[in-house]
Protein backbone atom coordinates (compact mmCIF):
# COMPACT_ATOMS: atom_id res chain seq x y z
CA UNK A 1 0.00 0.00 0.00
CA UNK A 2 0.90 3.51 -0.89
CA UNK A 3 1.07 5.02 2.85
CA UNK A 4 3.00 2.27 4.28
CA UNK A 5 6.87 3.26 5.21
CA UNK A 6 9.50 0.81 3.91
CA UNK A 7 10.55 -1.64 6.53
CA UNK A 8 14.32 -0.77 5.18
CA UNK A 9 13.94 3.01 5.89
CA UNK A 10 13.07 2.13 9.24
CA UNK A 11 15.78 -0.45 10.09
CA UNK A 12 18.09 2.41 8.54
CA UNK A 13 16.72 4.82 11.13
CA UNK A 14 16.83 2.76 13.72
CA UNK A 15 20.68 1.39 13.11
CA UNK A 16 21.15 5.14 13.37
CA UNK A 17 23.59 4.82 16.89
CA UNK A 18 26.36 2.88 17.01
CA UNK A 19 26.59 0.14 19.66
CA UNK A 20 29.14 2.30 21.68
CA UNK A 21 26.64 4.63 22.40
CA UNK A 22 23.81 2.70 23.02
CA UNK A 23 24.06 2.71 26.70
CA UNK A 24 21.37 -0.33 28.26
CA UNK A 25 22.13 -4.23 28.57
CA UNK A 26 20.79 -6.29 29.90
CA UNK A 27 20.64 -6.19 33.42
CA UNK A 28 19.55 -2.90 33.13
CA UNK A 29 16.98 -3.51 30.49
CA UNK A 30 15.60 -5.92 32.54
CA UNK A 31 15.11 -3.69 35.31
CA UNK A 32 13.56 -1.33 33.12
CA UNK A 33 10.93 -3.89 32.66
CA UNK A 34 10.04 -4.78 35.83
CA UNK A 35 10.21 -1.48 36.96
CA UNK A 36 7.28 -0.52 34.65
CA UNK A 37 5.55 -3.54 35.62
CA UNK A 38 5.99 -3.73 39.25
CA UNK A 39 4.83 -0.74 41.71
CA UNK A 40 1.06 -0.02 40.50
CA UNK A 41 -0.45 -3.41 40.68
CA UNK A 42 1.21 -4.62 43.58
CA UNK A 43 1.63 -1.45 45.54
CA UNK A 44 -1.32 0.14 44.42
CA UNK A 45 -3.76 -1.34 43.12
CA UNK A 46 -4.64 -5.21 44.23
CA UNK A 47 -6.37 -7.60 42.02
CA UNK A 48 -6.03 -11.18 39.81
CA UNK A 49 -3.22 -10.41 36.84
CA UNK A 50 -4.14 -11.98 33.66
CA UNK A 51 -0.72 -13.83 33.56
CA UNK A 52 -1.53 -16.59 30.54
CA UNK A 53 -2.45 -12.98 27.98
CA UNK A 54 0.64 -11.02 29.55
CA UNK A 55 2.79 -14.21 28.52
CA UNK A 56 0.99 -14.31 25.29
CA UNK A 57 1.71 -10.65 24.25
CA UNK A 58 5.06 -10.34 25.55
CA UNK A 59 5.78 -13.04 23.48
CA UNK A 60 4.97 -11.11 20.41
CA UNK A 61 6.54 -7.68 21.56
CA UNK A 62 9.58 -9.93 21.84
CA UNK A 63 9.39 -10.62 18.19
CA UNK A 64 8.69 -7.30 16.89
CA UNK A 65 11.16 -5.67 18.90
CA UNK A 66 14.16 -7.53 17.74
CA UNK A 67 12.96 -7.81 14.08
CA UNK A 68 12.00 -3.91 14.07
CA UNK A 69 14.44 -2.64 16.98
CA UNK A 70 13.07 0.95 16.41
CA UNK A 71 11.52 3.40 19.27
CA UNK A 72 8.29 3.40 17.76
CA UNK A 73 7.10 0.50 18.96
CA UNK A 74 3.10 -0.02 17.89
CA UNK A 75 3.26 3.18 15.77
CA UNK A 76 6.16 1.77 14.30
CA UNK A 77 4.98 -1.90 13.50
CA UNK A 78 1.26 0.03 12.34
CA UNK A 79 3.10 2.12 9.80
CA UNK A 80 5.07 -0.87 7.88
CA UNK A 81 2.21 -3.37 8.13
CA UNK A 82 -1.28 -1.40 7.87
CA UNK A 83 -0.86 1.86 6.95
CA UNK A 84 -0.19 5.60 8.40
CA UNK A 85 -3.44 6.45 9.57
CA UNK A 86 -3.33 3.07 12.13
CA UNK A 87 0.20 4.32 12.71
CA UNK A 88 -0.78 7.68 14.04
CA UNK A 89 -3.63 6.56 15.74
CA UNK A 90 -1.53 3.19 17.86
CA UNK A 91 1.48 6.13 18.33
CA UNK A 92 -1.83 8.77 19.34
CA UNK A 93 -3.33 5.83 22.19
CA UNK A 94 0.07 5.14 23.07
CA UNK A 95 1.15 8.78 24.32
CA UNK A 96 -2.56 9.03 25.98
CA UNK A 97 -1.78 5.61 27.83
CA UNK A 98 1.62 6.55 28.81
CA UNK A 99 0.05 10.15 30.22
CA UNK A 100 -2.53 8.58 31.99
CA UNK A 101 -1.02 6.03 33.28
CA UNK A 102 2.52 8.07 34.43
CA UNK A 103 -0.31 10.32 36.39
CA UNK A 104 -2.21 6.86 37.58
CA UNK A 105 0.75 6.21 39.15
CA UNK A 106 1.75 9.15 40.87
CA UNK A 107 -1.66 9.20 42.48
CA UNK A 108 -1.01 5.96 43.96
CA UNK A 109 2.24 7.33 45.31
CA UNK A 110 0.80 10.67 47.16
CA UNK A 111 -0.83 7.92 49.22
CA UNK A 112 2.11 6.29 50.29
CA UNK A 113 3.18 9.65 51.10
CA UNK A 114 0.80 10.86 53.23
CA UNK A 115 0.68 7.20 54.98
CA UNK A 116 4.42 7.10 55.87
CA UNK A 117 4.36 11.06 57.10
CA UNK A 118 1.58 10.12 58.95
CA UNK A 119 3.45 7.16 60.92
CA UNK A 120 6.05 10.08 62.12
CA UNK A 121 2.98 12.79 63.15
CA UNK A 122 2.95 14.58 60.11
CA UNK A 123 -0.10 15.09 58.18
CA UNK A 124 -0.38 17.37 54.78
CA UNK A 125 -3.28 19.62 54.26
CA UNK A 126 -5.85 17.14 52.82
CA UNK A 127 -6.38 19.93 50.29
CA UNK A 128 -3.14 19.12 48.68
CA UNK A 129 -3.80 15.43 48.58
CA UNK A 130 -6.55 15.08 46.33
CA UNK A 131 -8.36 16.31 43.16
CA UNK A 132 -10.67 18.36 43.17
CA UNK A 133 -13.55 15.77 42.36
CA UNK A 134 -12.11 14.52 45.75
CA UNK A 135 -12.49 17.41 47.66
CA UNK A 136 -8.90 18.60 47.11
CA UNK A 137 -7.23 21.69 45.16
CA UNK A 138 -4.62 19.43 43.72
CA UNK A 139 -1.88 15.78 43.96
CA UNK A 140 0.89 18.64 44.57
CA UNK A 141 3.42 15.19 45.96
CA UNK A 142 2.17 14.02 42.47
CA UNK A 143 2.91 16.92 40.52
CA UNK A 144 6.29 17.55 42.16
CA UNK A 145 7.47 13.82 42.36
CA UNK A 146 6.53 13.83 37.88
CA UNK A 147 8.14 16.88 36.96
CA UNK A 148 11.43 15.91 39.21
CA UNK A 149 11.61 12.60 37.21
CA UNK A 150 11.46 14.17 33.69
CA UNK A 151 14.24 16.63 35.15
CA UNK A 152 16.55 13.53 35.89
CA UNK A 153 15.68 12.05 32.44
CA UNK A 154 16.44 15.16 30.62
CA UNK A 155 20.21 14.38 32.18
CA UNK A 156 20.40 11.72 29.77
CA UNK A 157 19.55 7.88 29.64
CA UNK A 158 23.23 6.84 31.15
CA UNK A 159 22.20 9.14 33.92
CA UNK A 160 19.44 8.15 34.76
CA UNK A 161 19.02 3.94 33.78
CA UNK A 162 21.45 4.47 37.51
CA UNK A 163 18.63 5.74 39.48
CA UNK A 164 16.12 3.90 37.78
CA UNK A 165 18.40 0.33 39.02
CA UNK A 166 18.58 1.57 42.61
CA UNK A 167 14.78 2.25 42.37
CA UNK A 168 13.90 -0.99 41.79
CA UNK A 169 16.00 -2.66 43.41
CA UNK A 170 14.76 -0.88 46.87
CA UNK A 171 11.51 -1.61 45.42
CA UNK A 172 12.05 -5.28 45.01
CA UNK A 173 13.25 -5.71 48.78
CA UNK A 174 10.34 -4.10 50.13
CA UNK A 175 8.09 -5.98 48.25
CA UNK A 176 10.01 -9.08 49.42
CA UNK A 177 10.11 -7.93 53.11
CA UNK A 178 6.73 -7.93 53.27
CA UNK A 179 5.93 -11.16 52.42
CA UNK A 180 8.51 -12.72 54.34
CA UNK A 181 6.90 -10.38 57.20
CA UNK A 182 3.29 -11.15 56.56
CA UNK A 183 3.74 -14.93 55.21
CA UNK A 184 2.86 -15.61 58.88
CA UNK A 185 -0.38 -14.16 59.30
CA UNK A 186 -1.94 -15.75 56.46
CA UNK A 187 -5.43 -17.21 56.89
CA UNK A 188 -6.59 -19.89 54.45
CA UNK A 189 -10.05 -19.11 55.64
CA UNK A 190 -10.05 -15.74 53.84
CA UNK A 191 -9.36 -17.50 50.49
CA UNK A 192 -12.86 -18.97 50.49
CA UNK A 193 -14.47 -18.46 48.84
CA UNK A 194 -11.34 -18.02 46.18
CA UNK A 195 -13.29 -16.59 43.49
CA UNK A 196 -16.01 -14.15 45.56
CA UNK A 197 -17.18 -12.86 41.84
CA UNK A 198 -17.02 -15.46 39.44
CA UNK A 199 -15.88 -15.91 36.14
CA UNK A 200 -17.12 -12.16 35.57
CA UNK A 201 -15.26 -10.52 38.87
CA UNK A 202 -11.86 -12.43 37.38
CA UNK A 203 -12.56 -11.18 33.65
CA UNK A 204 -13.06 -7.34 35.18
CA UNK A 205 -10.46 -7.57 37.52
CA UNK A 206 -7.86 -8.51 35.21
CA UNK A 207 -8.95 -5.99 32.65
CA UNK A 208 -8.63 -3.60 35.28
CA UNK A 209 -5.01 -4.06 36.49
CA UNK A 210 -3.94 -5.25 32.97
CA UNK A 211 -1.84 -1.99 32.06
CA UNK A 212 0.75 -2.60 34.20
CA UNK A 213 1.89 -4.89 31.79
CA UNK A 214 2.78 -1.59 29.75
CA UNK A 215 6.14 -2.17 30.72
CA UNK A 216 6.28 -4.71 27.55
CA UNK A 217 6.06 -1.35 25.19
CA UNK A 218 7.85 0.52 27.62
CA UNK A 219 10.78 -2.11 26.89
CA UNK A 220 10.09 -2.44 23.06
CA UNK A 221 10.58 1.58 22.97
CA UNK A 222 13.89 1.27 24.23
CA UNK A 223 15.59 -0.56 21.38
CA UNK A 224 17.28 2.25 20.49
CA UNK A 225 18.86 2.47 23.55
CA UNK A 226 19.46 -1.05 23.71
CA UNK A 227 22.73 -3.13 23.65
CA UNK A 228 22.92 -6.22 21.22
CA UNK A 229 19.48 -5.89 21.03
CA UNK A 230 18.24 -8.40 18.56
CA UNK A 231 19.77 -10.90 21.68
CA UNK A 232 18.82 -8.92 24.81
CA UNK A 233 15.89 -7.18 24.22
CA UNK A 234 13.22 -11.07 24.26
CA UNK A 235 15.44 -11.57 27.04
CA UNK A 236 14.46 -8.76 28.85
CA UNK A 237 11.08 -8.98 28.35
CA UNK A 238 10.89 -13.15 29.10
CA UNK A 239 12.55 -12.22 32.57
CA UNK A 240 10.57 -9.16 33.36
CA UNK A 241 7.28 -10.91 33.16
CA UNK A 242 8.49 -13.61 35.03
CA UNK A 243 9.42 -11.72 37.90
CA UNK A 244 6.47 -9.57 37.53
CA UNK A 245 3.86 -12.25 37.12
CA UNK A 246 5.27 -14.55 39.87
CA UNK A 247 5.56 -11.11 42.33
CA UNK A 248 2.29 -10.61 42.26
CA UNK A 249 0.46 -13.41 42.31
CA UNK A 250 2.62 -14.10 45.63
CA UNK A 251 1.63 -10.58 47.18
CA UNK A 252 -1.91 -11.18 46.29
CA UNK A 253 -2.21 -14.02 48.17
CA UNK A 254 -0.98 -12.69 51.07
CA UNK A 255 -2.64 -9.42 51.10
CA UNK A 256 -5.88 -11.38 50.82
CA UNK A 257 -4.69 -14.49 52.92
CA UNK A 258 -3.61 -11.92 55.85
CA UNK A 259 -6.65 -9.48 55.32
CA UNK A 260 -9.77 -9.64 54.07
CA UNK A 261 -10.37 -8.72 50.29
CA UNK A 262 -13.08 -6.16 51.31
CA UNK A 263 -10.28 -4.21 53.07
CA UNK A 264 -7.80 -4.03 50.53
CA UNK A 265 -9.57 -1.10 48.95
CA UNK A 266 -7.07 1.58 49.93
CA UNK A 267 -4.16 2.96 48.08
CA UNK A 268 -1.80 1.71 50.31
CA UNK A 269 -2.41 -1.45 50.35
CA UNK A 270 1.08 -3.34 51.40
CA UNK A 271 1.23 -0.54 54.18
CA UNK A 272 -2.28 -1.09 55.35
CA UNK A 273 -1.90 -5.11 55.58
CA UNK A 274 1.09 -4.16 57.76
CA UNK A 275 -0.52 -2.21 60.23
CA UNK A 276 -3.61 -4.25 60.59
CA UNK A 277 -1.16 -6.84 62.00
CA UNK A 278 0.84 -4.48 64.00
CA UNK A 279 3.85 -4.22 62.35
CA UNK A 280 4.31 -0.43 62.57
CA UNK A 281 8.05 -0.21 61.75
CA UNK A 282 8.03 -2.79 58.78
CA UNK A 283 4.94 -0.85 57.53
CA UNK A 284 7.10 2.43 57.48
CA UNK A 285 9.96 1.12 55.55
CA UNK A 286 7.68 -0.59 53.38
CA UNK A 287 6.41 2.56 52.96
CA UNK A 288 9.14 4.22 52.43
CA UNK A 289 10.58 1.73 49.81
CA UNK A 290 7.27 1.87 47.84
CA UNK A 291 7.44 6.16 47.81
CA UNK A 292 10.88 5.58 46.21
CA UNK A 293 10.29 2.23 44.10
CA UNK A 294 6.82 3.69 42.44
CA UNK A 295 8.94 6.70 41.04
CA UNK A 296 10.58 3.85 38.96
CA UNK A 297 7.57 3.47 37.08
CA UNK A 298 6.99 6.75 36.54
CA UNK A 299 10.49 6.81 35.10
CA UNK A 300 10.01 4.40 33.03
CA UNK A 301 6.59 5.84 31.26
CA UNK A 302 7.64 9.04 31.09
CA UNK A 303 11.12 7.77 29.07
CA UNK A 304 8.66 5.70 26.90
CA UNK A 305 5.91 8.29 25.88
CA UNK A 306 9.18 10.67 25.28
CA UNK A 307 10.31 7.69 22.84
CA UNK A 308 6.88 7.16 21.43
CA UNK A 309 6.68 11.35 20.73
CA UNK A 310 9.91 11.32 19.61
CA UNK A 311 9.00 8.89 17.04
CA UNK A 312 6.26 10.10 15.39
CA UNK A 313 7.84 13.13 15.44
CA UNK A 314 10.51 11.57 13.30
CA UNK A 315 7.63 10.66 10.72
CA UNK A 316 6.37 14.25 10.17
CA UNK A 317 2.72 13.04 12.76
CA UNK A 318 3.93 15.73 15.18
CA UNK A 319 5.40 18.61 15.37
CA UNK A 320 9.68 18.19 13.86
CA UNK A 321 10.82 19.88 17.01
CA UNK A 322 9.98 17.60 19.31
CA UNK A 323 12.46 15.28 18.00
CA UNK A 324 15.43 16.63 18.77
CA UNK A 325 18.05 15.69 20.81
CA UNK A 326 19.83 17.83 23.20
CA UNK A 327 23.22 18.30 22.18
CA UNK A 328 24.60 17.07 25.64
CA UNK A 329 22.39 14.47 27.11
CA UNK A 330 21.50 13.26 23.86
CA UNK A 331 17.84 13.09 24.97
CA UNK A 332 14.73 14.50 23.44
CA UNK A 333 14.22 16.90 26.32
CA UNK A 334 11.17 18.18 24.44
CA UNK A 335 9.32 15.35 24.45
CA UNK A 336 10.36 14.49 28.17
CA UNK A 337 8.78 18.10 29.26
CA UNK A 338 5.69 17.95 26.95
CA UNK A 339 4.82 14.18 28.26
CA UNK A 340 5.73 15.52 31.91
CA UNK A 341 3.82 18.10 32.04
CA UNK A 342 0.83 16.88 30.37
CA UNK A 343 1.23 13.62 33.39
CA UNK A 344 1.64 16.30 36.00
CA UNK A 345 -1.22 18.33 35.43
CA UNK A 346 -3.48 15.29 35.09
CA UNK A 347 -1.95 13.45 38.27
CA UNK A 348 -2.71 17.23 40.06
CA UNK A 349 -6.42 17.16 39.06
CA UNK A 350 -8.15 13.93 38.09
CA UNK A 351 -9.34 11.01 39.96
CA UNK A 352 -6.72 7.71 40.09
CA UNK A 353 -9.63 4.88 39.73
CA UNK A 354 -10.64 7.08 36.16
CA UNK A 355 -7.52 6.97 34.93
CA UNK A 356 -6.17 3.59 35.54
CA UNK A 357 -9.71 2.61 33.40
CA UNK A 358 -8.75 4.90 30.63
CA UNK A 359 -4.94 3.40 30.21
CA UNK A 360 -6.97 0.05 30.59
CA UNK A 361 -8.66 0.39 27.51
CA UNK A 362 -5.80 1.67 25.47
CA UNK A 363 -3.50 -0.79 26.64
CA UNK A 364 -5.32 -3.39 25.30
CA UNK A 365 -6.15 -1.94 21.70
CA UNK A 366 -2.24 -1.73 21.72
CA UNK A 367 -1.91 -5.09 22.29
CA UNK A 368 -4.62 -6.71 20.47
CA UNK A 369 -2.71 -4.25 17.11
CA UNK A 370 0.90 -5.97 18.25
CA UNK A 371 -0.31 -9.52 17.87
CA UNK A 372 -2.16 -8.20 14.77
CA UNK A 373 0.97 -7.25 13.25
CA UNK A 374 2.80 -9.74 14.54
CA UNK A 375 1.05 -12.06 11.88
CA UNK A 376 0.67 -9.85 9.15
CA UNK A 377 4.23 -8.87 8.56
CA UNK A 378 4.80 -12.39 8.70
CA UNK A 379 2.38 -12.08 5.88
CA UNK A 380 4.02 -9.23 4.28
CA UNK A 381 7.67 -9.71 5.30
CA UNK A 382 8.41 -13.36 4.76
CA UNK A 383 12.58 -12.83 4.65
CA UNK A 384 12.83 -10.57 6.99
CA UNK A 385 15.28 -11.30 9.55
CA UNK A 386 13.58 -12.34 13.12
CA UNK A 387 16.38 -13.38 15.89
CA UNK A 388 13.58 -14.50 18.33
CA UNK A 389 10.14 -15.74 16.75
CA UNK A 390 6.90 -16.81 18.68
CA UNK A 391 6.70 -20.73 18.47
CA UNK A 392 3.63 -22.49 17.34
CA UNK A 393 2.91 -20.74 13.87
CA UNK A 394 -0.08 -17.82 14.41
CA UNK A 395 -1.61 -19.71 16.93
CA UNK A 396 0.02 -17.86 20.01
CA UNK A 397 -0.65 -14.21 18.10
CA UNK A 398 -4.28 -14.83 17.15
CA UNK A 399 -5.14 -16.40 21.19
CA UNK A 400 -3.19 -13.13 22.07
CA UNK A 401 -5.78 -10.76 20.44
CA UNK A 402 -9.14 -13.37 21.74
CA UNK A 403 -8.15 -12.89 25.05
CA UNK A 404 -7.04 -8.68 24.72
CA UNK A 405 -10.73 -8.73 23.15
CA UNK A 406 -12.09 -10.51 25.92
CA UNK A 407 -10.73 -8.14 28.62
CA UNK A 408 -12.10 -5.00 26.41
CA UNK A 409 -15.68 -6.15 26.95
CA UNK A 410 -15.19 -5.92 30.45
CA UNK A 411 -13.75 -2.67 30.91
CA UNK A 412 -16.64 -0.06 31.92
CA UNK A 413 -18.54 2.45 29.24
CA UNK A 414 -17.29 5.79 31.23
CA UNK A 415 -13.65 4.44 30.05
CA UNK A 416 -14.59 3.66 26.72
CA UNK A 417 -15.92 6.59 26.73
CA UNK A 418 -12.83 9.06 27.69
CA UNK A 419 -10.97 6.60 25.43
CA UNK A 420 -13.02 7.89 21.96
CA UNK A 421 -12.94 11.43 23.42
CA UNK A 422 -9.23 11.13 22.66
CA UNK A 423 -9.58 9.27 19.60
CA UNK A 424 -11.48 12.24 18.62
CA UNK A 425 -9.08 14.69 19.85
CA UNK A 426 -6.44 12.76 17.65
CA UNK A 427 -8.89 12.52 14.43
CA UNK A 428 -8.62 16.49 14.87
CA UNK A 429 -5.17 16.54 14.85
CA UNK A 430 -4.16 14.29 12.14
CA UNK A 431 -6.90 16.31 9.79
CA UNK A 432 -4.96 19.56 10.79
CA UNK A 433 -1.86 18.74 11.39
CA UNK A 434 -0.01 15.24 10.36
CA UNK A 435 -1.91 14.49 7.31
CA UNK A 436 -0.31 17.54 5.79
CA UNK A 437 3.68 16.90 7.12
CA UNK A 438 3.61 12.72 7.42
CA UNK A 439 7.47 12.45 6.33
CA UNK A 440 6.87 8.86 4.66
CA UNK A 441 9.89 8.87 2.95
CA UNK A 442 12.26 9.58 6.14
CA UNK A 443 14.37 12.43 3.77
CA UNK A 444 14.21 14.36 7.63
CA UNK A 445 14.42 11.45 9.97
CA UNK A 446 17.82 11.61 11.11
CA UNK A 447 18.12 15.70 11.42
Amino acid sequence: MKNKIDVNKVLKNASIKSEDERSLGLFDLSILGIGAMIGTGILVLTGIVAAIASGLIGLCYSELSTTIPNSGSAYIYAWVTIGQVMAFFAGWTLLGVYITTTATVANGWTGYVHSFLAEFGVHLPKIFLAAPSAGGIMNLPAIIMILFITLVLTKGTSESKLLNNILVIIKLTVIFLFIIVSVKHIRPAHWHPFFPYGGHGIMVGASTVFFTFLGFDALATSAEDAKNVQRNLPRAIIISLVVSTALYVAVSLVMTGVVPYKDLNVAEAMAFVLLAKGHTLTAQIVSAGAILGIMAVVLAFVYAGANITMAMSRGGFLPRRLSHLNSKSHSPNRALWLNGLLAAILAGFMDMRNLALIANVGSLAVFSLISLAVILLRKQQPDLPRPFKVPFGNVLPILSIIVCVVLMLNITLPAWISYFIWLGIGVLFYLGYSVRHIDIDQEHAGE
